[in-house]
């Protein structure tokens, strides 16, 4: 006899094998979304950067010489003390007009006086010395070497006492020439210094009107006398005014290490002053080569030094390459160094890059 087998337990297996099938299509599902999604990004990081490159050219130029100074005169002359002391008494004061000859400040004379006094004092003694050793020389008293002693101790006191009286004369200042004092740099009750400028006279009625510069030793080399500048002031906008290199320095200031050179100009019908700040610039006649950018390429620019971003010889690939800036004409930028092997520059489009970019021509 047959024993039936209750639905119930055929049922269970099957539903089992059902939902074990759904869940491990219900994973593959997942799966494969999981992987398109893993591979958009992938296609994302192929995308190319369109770009606008230029090529960089050579070109032999005269690089200009760029400077500024402050104006001023030949006959501008700075007027103190030959001895330190107090300054007693100051008679003229800034934008006072002085006569040669005038009497601008002196010092209080109290040592000086009393050095000159000292110094008096002592020639006469040797002075006198000297008269006894000549009597004693003659009544054979004294030798020859007494005497000649005696003799140069009183022309030492002689020469001490001209010292003294010398710079007597010299603790006060007065105007070498007729002119306008355009600053005072001292006041009375000061204490001065041998040397120490006390005043700035401007003598009226020059034109010899300067800028005096400073530049580096490689700029100093390319001038010559008679060069001829272009002057530019602050004061006059759109005007300008024709120099000459007039004097080159022939050593280095100690602490600067730069060069001073004198550019005489002329007032071409302008008022000048002392003091008036200029811009000069000279152009050399020595020229060299140049590689020259648009001024679209430099990026990370930091004074004189800059960056570009060169395109590689594969086109799709860029590289961060450091310059060094001449100076800018215009909308080009003269390099003096760095892009010796490259061939081109990336334009539009530079400042969004960085050498991991992929690029594209357009």
């Amino acid at each position: 006899m047959k024993r039936s087998i209750p639905l119930e337990k055929f049922a269970m297996p099957v539903l089992v094998t059902v939902a074990l099938i759904g869940l491990f299509c219900l994973l593959g599902g997942c799966g494969e979304k999981s992987a398109a999604k893993s591979n958009a990004p992938a296609l994302a990081d192929e995308e190319y950067i369109p770009v606008h490159t230029a090529t960089v050219q050579q070109r032999t130029i005269a690089l200009p010489i760029h400077a500024s100074g402050i104006l001023s005169s030949s006959a501008e002359q700075r007027l103190s003390f030959k001895i330190g002391g107090v300054i007693r008494k100051i008679y003229v004061d800034e934008g006072d007009v002085v006569r040669a000859g005038q009497l601008l400040a002196v010092l209080d004379k109290t040592e000086i006086d009393a050095q000159v006094a000292q110094a008096q004092q002592g020639l006469a003694k040797a002075e006198r010395d000297l008269g006894r050793v000549d009597g004693l020389y003659k009544d054979s008293s004294a030798t020859l070497e007494l005497l000649q002693n005696a003799t140069t101790g009183r022309d030492i006191a002689k020469e001490t006492a001209r010292i003294a009286q010398f710079n007597q004369q010299y603790a006060e200042i007065r105007a070498t020439r007729s002119g306008k004092i355009i600053k005072k740099l001292m006041n009375e009750g000061e204490i001065t210094g041998p040397g120490t400028p006390v005043f700035v006279l401007f003598e009226t009625g020059k034109d010899d009107w300067v800028i005096k510069i400073n530049v580096s030793d490689r700029d100093w080399a390319r001038l010559n006398l008679g060069m001829q500048a272009k002057v530019m002031m602050d004061a006059y906008e759109n005007t300008n005014f024709p120099g000459k290199v007039t004097d080159l320095a022939p050593a280095a200031d100690p602490v600067s290490g730069l060069y001073t050179v004198e550019i005489r100009i002329t007032p071409q019908g302008k008022r000048f002053a002392p003091g008036l700040f200029a811009q000069v610039d000279i152009t050399p006649s020595q020229s060299r080569p140049y590689t020259i950018v648009p001024i679209e390429s430099i990026v990370e620019g930091n004074g004189k030094s800059a960056f570009v971003f060169a395109l590689q010889p594969d086109g799709t690939s860029v590289r961060k390459v450091p310059v060094q800036i001449a100076f800018m004409e215009g909308n080009q930028v003269v390099i003096s160094g760095g892009l010796e092997q490259v061939q081109e520059v990336v334009t539009a489009g530079a400042p969004y890059l960085t050498e991991k970019k992929k690029v594209k021509k357009i």
